[in-house]
């Protein structure tokens, strides 16, 4: 079977675009499209963003404050301030169904469960357990 060179160029320049679509699919997944892998190179001061709050591995929701240098300072959605490094902060890129633990009732219980509706700081969270609540994102952290 012949294939012509234009269908050939087609065929490979659309496995092309694919293959980076779905690269970049994985990257914003793991935080590191648009921010060099967990530099916040492309943030300006008043951007979301979820900080590694002290470097504890959970991934908390705020609004950068301030830039100098390599250092941000977060101002998280709990009120809590930190000044961090770039590498300690990625995009803020929560949306319906991704997987988050929150702080049910603000009890001090932190319980898995996804996330079902958000407008702005209030979260609809769907638990894993099958309860519901709506809260604020200052509860709710992603690892």
């Amino acid at each position: 079977m012949y294939i012509s060179t234009s269908t050939h160029f087609n065929l490979y320049l659309t496995r092309g675009i694919w293959a980076l679509f779905k690269f970049f699919s994985v990257l914003f997944a793991a935080g590191a499209v648009a921010f060099g892998a967990g530099s916040a190179s492309a943030q300006t001061k008043g951007d979301w963003v979820l900080g590694n709050y002290k470097g504890a591995g959970y991934w908390f929701p705020g609004v950068v404050e301030k830039l100098s240098g390599d250092k941000i300072t977060i101002r998280y959605d709990d009120g809590d301030r930190e000044t961090v490094s770039i590498n300690a902060v990625r995009p803020y890129d929560w949306m319906i169904g991704t997987k988050v633990e929150c702080n049910y009732k603000g009890a001090g219980s932190w319980y898995s469960g996804r996330i079902a509706s958000l407008a702005g700081e209030k979260i609809g969270i769907a638990y894993d357990d099958g309860d519901k609540e709506t809260t604020k994102t200052g509860r709710c952290r992603t690892k």
